[in-house]
């Protein structure tokens, strides 16, 4: 039997000051995505819920890639969150762990997936404003979101619920589609 084919969900998180309004993101390449705003976060929050949410959005979606221009939010799902529970939710140098709450519902994602047998989620960075199609989506919608977030409002919107896909075989408007250059 044929593994699969792996569903690709592009996530980012955007912030008006840091700290400051939020916004999150996650597009995929069908179209589909959802975003939502935080009155008061920090990029790194964004970052984070827009893992989270593209994680918990396909509960059921067996090869889950995930591509994040966020080294943070990378390497918090896949070392530190685990790091920081065995140490307390302490940091390496003894200091509380920022944005705990969202990084136990992480592991909460995480687990949720290993305990239904689905394989864990693979995360690859891409870089960001780079002209990388997804990418240039998700973070469309973040700032759209911390935006939003600057009037003092949360909410969250999804193509699973109401909204539109994106022709994601496009740049967002304003945005250009460049190849990523070579240093």
């Amino acid at each position: 039997m044929a593994e699969p084919l792996p569903y690709i969900v592009a996530t980012d998180g955007a912030c008006q000051g840091n700290p400051g309004p939020a916004g999150w993101a996650w597009v995929a390449e069908d179209g589909h995505w959802a975003a939502g705003s935080v009155p008061q976060g920090t990029n790194n929050i964004g970052e984070l819920l827009g893992l989270l949410r593209a994680i918990t959005d396909h509960p059921e979606v067996e090869n889950l890639v995930v591509q994040a221009d966020s080294m943070y939010a990378i390497n918090t799902y896949r070392t530190w969150m685990d790091g920081h529970r065995r140490r307390g939710w302490k940091t390496s140098t003894g200091q509380p762990t920022k944005n705990r709450d969202l990084l136990e519902e992480l592991i909460v994602a995480r687990d949720s997936r290993r305990a239904a047998g689905l394989p864990d989620v693979v995360l690859e960075h891409v870089r960001g404003h780079s002209g990388h199609r997804l990418n240039s989506w998700a973070d469309e919608r973040a700032v759209r979101a911390a935006t939003h977030a600057a009037k003092g409002l949360t909410s969250a919107w999804s193509s699973h619920f109401g909204q539109e896909r994106l022709d994601v075989t496009v740049a967002p408007s304003g945005g250009e589609d460049r190849p990523t250059r070579k240093r």
